[in-house]
């Protein structure tokens, strides 16, 4: 019988046929313009659900899943590498396809492209917005409407990021392990993305009193950036009808991970205008080769989260150009599925 599980792998989600996804604090970008790809500032610390039953919200639990601690207005990015075989996935952001603006499906589709190839795609910045650019996945609130989910369906029921895995056909996947099997046995580099490493714990159940609602987070999306969604070169037919996995991702307000946990939350995210200020670098990543998926009608029209929430004012300072570096051209416990 085939596994299905998730598992937590440190900070990585490892989904069944060799999917993994970290979750990486970032910079968030202005709103207006177009900018590079802001640095990685370590992950998100990931929990599973089902170990905290005592202290996650009712919903929560029937959920299932994983949680990971957020601020108001925080960025992300989603991290590919480690992935050990061909791999599409499904990336929603509140139920909302962050590929195509659809709504969420158990089957993958084209035209438009409801998924990301793995390891083809190395991260995911943000929602497809625009040409050859993302817009940045930033924390928000449930409730007021700024979210992709509420700004595209005209509610926020999900919030969080869900995660859905496709193997390779059969037939498919087993021509591409032999593939791999010459390229080793005649001495070349097989295209192998990472190895496996000991599964972490987590850290068990706070005390506390019975659960109770938490303050619900979704993702909106801040600045645009340059980056591709690479458009699949396989025939959909190459894919498996049926998804391998999925993971529900809740994001947690800081002060509710402490209560829910019992652990520190990450620190507050690191000013921007200081980061540039210092040197820091900034990234570019393209690859000649590869050709993009479209924009939706759907998502270019997401509105950013600063429309919402009103100018933080937080300052913002240009790289300058020898800060940008180019990149490239061209086990353990299950985690627990519920009801979404």
């Amino acid at each position: 019988m085939t596994d299905t599980s998730v598992r937590i792998d440190g900070n990585t989600l490892r989904l069944p046929g060799g999917a993994a996804v970290r979750f990486v604090r970032t910079l968030r970008l202005p709103e207006t313009g177009t900018h590079p790809l802001p640095p990685g500032l370590g992950e998100f610390p990931v929990r599973r659900v089902s170990d905290y039953p005592d202290t996650v919200p009712e919903q929560w639990r029937a959920r299932g899943g994983v949680m990971l601690p957020v601020y108001l207005r925080e960025a992300m990015w989603l991290s590919f590498g480690g992935t050990v075989e061909p791999a599409a996935l499904q990336v929603g952001v509140g139920k909302v396809c962050a590929v195509s603006g659809k709504p969420w499906s158990d089957r993958l589709a084209r035209d438009p492209q409801n998924y990301v190839v793995l390891p083809r795609q190395p991260w995911l910045d943000g929602i497809n917005s625009g040409k050859g650019t993302v817009r940045q996945f930033v924390a928000v609130p449930l409730g007021m409407g700024a979210t992709v989910e509420g700004q595209v369906t005209g509610e926020e029921v999900w919030g969080g990021v869900q995660l859905q895995s496709f193997r390779l056909a059969e037939e498919r996947l087993s021509e591409w392990r032999r593939a791999q099997q010459r390229m080793r046995s005649a001495g070349g580099p097989a295209m192998a993305y990472g190895a496996a490493v000991p599964m972490a714990m987590a850290a068990p159940p706070a005390p506390g009193g019975p659960p109770r609602s938490a303050p619900a987070m979704g993702l909106g999306v801040g600045g645009s950036m340059r980056q591709e969604v690479y458009r699949d070169e396989r025939p959909l037919s190459d894919w498996a009808d049926t998804p391998a996995g999925r993971v529900f991702v809740h994001l947690v307000t800081p002060p509710e991970w402490r209560r829910i946990t019992g652990e520190a939350p990450p620190p507050s995210p690191v000013d921007r205008a200081a980061y540039t200020r210092a040197g820091l670098p900034w990234f570019d990543y393209y690859d000649q080769d590869a050709e993009d998926v479209a924009p939706t009608d759907t998502l270019e029209g997401v509105k950013p989260v600063g429309e919402w929430l009103g100018d933080d004012h937080e300052p913002w300072q240009q790289p300058a150009a020898h800060q940008v570096e180019p990149l490239g051209d061209a086990p353990g416990k299950p985690v627990e599925d519920g009801d979404w």
